[in-house]
């Protein structure tokens, strides 16, 4: 991050001109400022001066500046590439979407906010200064990019060491370093001959380097206002688990997901091998270019020659990191390898559709030819470390046994931690009296990421033992488990509480409070904190938070959706309604929205217009199999059995595995007399849940 002037800005300002979608913005040079002439947030074209410049290569983006300290990142980006690798352009970072000025991507809104989305990662000791109140921002940082401090933590007293100042010598052993990064100091690698890979002269003693890159290497959410150096990440951020949509089911990045997310994967985190080991912190660059960072650690002899990459030297097949990291791309331009190490899984692409190295370079080829080509080499299928695929993709796909399926794998302690979290994340449908057991040692388990994700599945147990459970973990040593432990307990009675158990439940809160807090520009914290309040029985003050989250952003369905349940908890069901019309004008194509809509016209027995909302729903989002199924019902409740049937069976063709679906298939043809087709359907059904 740089201020704007002739020698940060690399983008054409000499009038050069981008149309988008029938929107023509142009980039020019006024009274010594750099100007655009673009879409505004009422979608009138409007000059801004481009204050700061954000990033270098491969691309920059220019933030302009708003009333109340918002900064906001412009969507059109220069492309600092040569132009013979096709840069030296304005291009947009959404070149195949109409990225409206009510779109919640549009570089007006808060997704596209400096403040709030970029900056914590790119200055040093930011510090946010949101008011609440005011709405409003009063950013400041100590240095505008990142120096020795954002990692390091507060230096005065390296000055004091450095300087030799009086009582230098207590500083002596951390150099006056508030997180002194030193896993590294006295560790050697050494390869095994036989084997020949390497391993570490002492086992890594914590994971605090690596906990600290991840503070922006993740894909995260804030959890708390201000970071402090060398305390647990958890503490501080929520990393995203191997979620569909950011990770491939076999946990191959997806979305951009920063590394931290695929790199704790791998087999390499588990031998020891932490971020310096291949990075310099300091230039940025690798420890040895090309494939010669692998082999620091891996033997040239064996790994670095054809009869074990089966390519020609010097191509891009012999490159350890095409085929063991292989790139995707964001942003258009800025291609980023996936951290997480992997043998190339061509098979897996068979079976599961994810992606495989050898298919980025040989994509005329199918899978299938891969996969073989693979096994010829090798005389077998390679398995690598990663053995996770099936359990995520077949919880993904509501698969018969896909509870038996997470519940071995979150057994195997040998999985990577992240991958145990995901599967424990996913259980929370196929608790059962044969997976319960997962339970107990997952809220014990050495990693707080498991113990974060089980305690958000005791949401699915009789309250006695959701209780019994989950109140212990109101004392885990790491704020994320406590705010979830808090999160599912708030709404339990205080009067059957000690006072001891009252204590710990009310920090609890106050941590998932500040939690909200620390990010309460966000109408997701708004609504959480709606959520909390609803939970306590504080009608108020849940209102209020809804109504603060629909106006940070007026787009934001889920703030709607609340509030209008919180109405019908008050037996408020016509405030619901107008809540969830009002939603539907701001979003008509939105499915959440029009099946609200449809159970609040139920509830005051309005059959019809019921059934036209809850239609709209499963039309508007047919990958929800719950929206179809309630669409069902209704129209079966309704007098229109047959029609209730097609579209059941449409819905079971989409989602086979589906319990309700085929639960109303059953039920509903031999309430028709279908006697054949309920126990066809019936045999499914008893097929999926042995």
């Amino acid at each position: 991050m740089q201020p704007a002037n002739t020698k940060t800005v690399l983008g054409d300002f000499n009038d050069a001109t981008v149309t988008q979608f029938g929107v023509t913005s142009s980039f020019f040079r006024k009274d010594g400022r750099f100007m655009v002439r673009t879409e505004g947030p009422d979608g009138k074209l409007r000059e801004y001066e481009i204050k700061y410049t954000f990033g270098v290569e491969p691309l920059q983006q220019y933030l302009i500046e708003f009333p109340g300290g918002r900064m906001q990142a412009l969507s059109l980006a220069w492309d600092t590439r040569s132009k013979q690798q096709g840069g030296q352009r304005w291009f947009h970072l959404y070149p195949n979407e109409k990225i409206a000025h009510d779109d919640e991507l549009h570089w007006t809104r808060p997704s596209q906010n400096w403040n709030s989305m970029c900056a914590e990662c790119h200055s040093t000791h930011l510090e946010k200064n949101y008011d609440p109140v005011t709405r409003t921002f009063s950013t400041t940082w100590s240095e505008i990019d990142v120096s020795c401090e954002a990692c390091h933590g507060p230096g005065a007293d390296h000055v004091n060491w450095a300087e030799r100042k009086p009582g230098w010598e207590k500083l002596e052993t951390s150099k006056g370093l508030t997180l002194l990064l030193d896993e590294r100091k006295d560790t050697q690698w050494k390869i095994d001959p036989k084997t020949g890979n390497a391993s570490r002269s002492r086992v890594r003693g914590s994971g605090k380097e690596i906990e600290l890159c991840a503070r922006c290497h993740a894909r995260r959410s804030p959890i708390s206002k201000a970071y402090v150096h060398g305390e647990p990440l958890l503490d501080h951020y929520l990393p995203r688990l191997l979620d569909e949509g950011m990770y491939y089911a076999d946990g191959q990045i997806d979305d951009e997901v920063y590394v931290y997310g695929s790199f704790i994967q791998s087999k390499m985190y588990r031998a020891g091998v932490t971020c310096s080991d291949c990075h310099e912190p300091h230039s940025l660059a690798l420890r040895s270019p090309g494939n010669g960072v692998c082999l620091q650690c891996h033997q040239a002899a064996k790994y670095d020659r054809p009869e074990h990459h089966f390519h020609e030297q010097g191509s891009d097949g012999a490159s350890c990191a095409e085929c063991h990291m292989p790139a995707r791309t964001y942003m258009v331009v800025d291609p980023r390898h996936d951290h997480s190490m992997r043998v190339p899984r061509p098979d897996l692409s068979v079976r599961l559709g994810t992606p495989n190295a050898c298919n980025n370079c040989h994509a005329d080829e199918g899978a299938d030819w891969a996969a073989k080509q693979v096994e010829a080499w090798y005389g077998h299928t390679p398995s690598g470390f990663q053995s996770y695929a099936q359990a995520l993709h077949a919880a993904r796909q509501e698969a018969p046994h896909a509870g038996d399926t997470l519940a071995t794998l979150i057994r195997n302690t040998e999985t990577p931690a992240i991958a145990r979290a995901t599967a424990m994340a996913e259980m929370r449908p196929y608790l059962s009296p044969a997976t319960v057991d997962v339970l107990t040692p997952g809220l014990s388990d050495d990693d707080p990421m498991v113990r974060q994700a089980t305690v958000g599945v005791l949401e699915a147990l009789p309250a006695e033992a959701r209780v019994r459970l989950a109140f212990p973990m109101l004392e885990d040593p790491v704020r994320a488990v406590r705010m979830e432990a808090a999160q599912l307990l708030a709404a339990f009675p205080a009067g059957e509480l000690t006072a001891e158990q009252r204590a710990s439940l009310e920090a609890g809160i106050q941590d998932y409070v500040a939690a909200q807090q620390a990010m309460a520009e966000r109408p997701e914290a708004q609504t959480n904190l709606g959520n909390l309040h609803a939970a306590l029985g504080e009608f108020d003050e849940a209102l209020s938070a809804y109504q603060t989250a629909a106006d940070i952003d007026r787009g934001y369905v889920p703030a709607y959706v609340n509030l209008a349940d919180l109405y019908r908890a008050q037996g408020e069901e016509r405030e619901a309604e107008k809540v969830l019309r009002s939603a539907a004008g701001i979003a008509p194509g939105n499915a959440d929205v029009h099946h609200a809509l449809g159970l609040s016209l139920v509830r005051q027995q309005r059959a019809d217009e019921a059934v036209d909302e809850l239609r709209q729903a499963s039309t508007l989002n047919p990958d929800n199999p719950h929206y179809i199924y309630v669409y069902a019902v209704a129209l079966n409740s309704t007098g229109k059995p047959q029609q209730a049937i097609m579209v059941l069976q449409g819905a079971h063709n989409r989602h086979p595995n589906n319990v309700d679906i085929l639960n109303a298939l059953v039920a509903f043809h031999r309430d028709a007399g279908n006697q054949a087709a309920a126990r066809s359907y019936a045999e499914k059904l008893q097929a999926i849940s042995r």
